[in-house]
């Protein structure tokens, strides 16, 4: 059986490698390596391209991690600590989004893709969690995840086949008023919601955390197989 071809959006930044010091469309290979270990066929998804074209050649698709939204989509300033705006990426990610949601396309959202997911179906998002919860455990560190116990609902401990987990955190917003057509699956110790989920849909989920970062690759597992349906 052929692999699921599974789009995993990305990173356009400055970056340097072998002799070149350039713009790049970039990607931490561990989102690859988990689509590559479930089964299916990671592509990776520049902000480029005409967003409902795109969703009719994918069999599954992936919102990766990466900077904040801009605020003005859900009607808000930004705060001193909102940053690594990237108006182009919001773009393409909104409007990818929304197709994929439209065509019933299996979707994952990890980080800001749960963002996005909540800001494109009318919700808004805490700017910066430190201000709301009184700790860093969330980002504790540039560049360093921390690690929180989160709280399943009975269908996501499925897929990880348990109860509880402590996955890896990085971030330092979150969902503030959760959208309609959202369900949240998962929360941390502190009351901050992890997962959501959209109501009615085949396979279309979103966590806050950061499933790449661990060996083990249950979710990427679930959403090959929902692209192979």
């Amino acid at each position: 059986m052929a692999r699921p071809v599974i789009g995993v959006t990305c990173y356009v930044e400055p970056a340097r490698f072998t002799v070149w010091d350039m713009p790049a469309a970039l990607l931490p290979y561990m989102y690859v390596e988990h689509v590559e270990r479930a089964g299916g066929q990671p592509v990776i998804l520049p902000p480029a391209g005409e967003p409902a074209e795109l969703a009719g050649r994918l069999d599954g698709l992936i919102i990766a991690g990466g900077g904040d939204i801009d605020p003005a989509r859900y009607g808000s300033a930004p705060a001193p600590q909102t940053g690594y705006v990237r108006k182009f990426r919001d773009d393409a990610e909104f409007g990818l989004m929304a197709a994929a949601l439209e065509a019933g396309l299996p979707f994952l959202g990890i980080c800001r893709g749960l963002q996005v997911l909540n800001v494109a179906l009318g919700g808004t998002l805490h700017q910066h969690l430190p201000d709301v919860v009184g700790h860093t455990d969330h980002s504790p560190a540039p560049g360093t995840f921390g690690r929180l116990p989160v709280r399943l609902s009975p269908g996501l401990a499925k897929i990880y086949d348990g109860g509880d987990l402590t996955p890896a955190h990085y971030h330092h917003q979150a969902i503030d008023r959760l959208a309609d057509g959202l369900e949240v699956t998962a929360r941390s110790d502190d009351g901050i919601i992890e997962a959501v989920e959209v109501t009615g849909a085949a396979f279309a989920l979103a966590v806050q955390w950061h499933p790449e970062a661990d060996e083990d690759g249950p979710l990427f597992h679930a959403l090959v197989a929902a692209a192979r349906r």
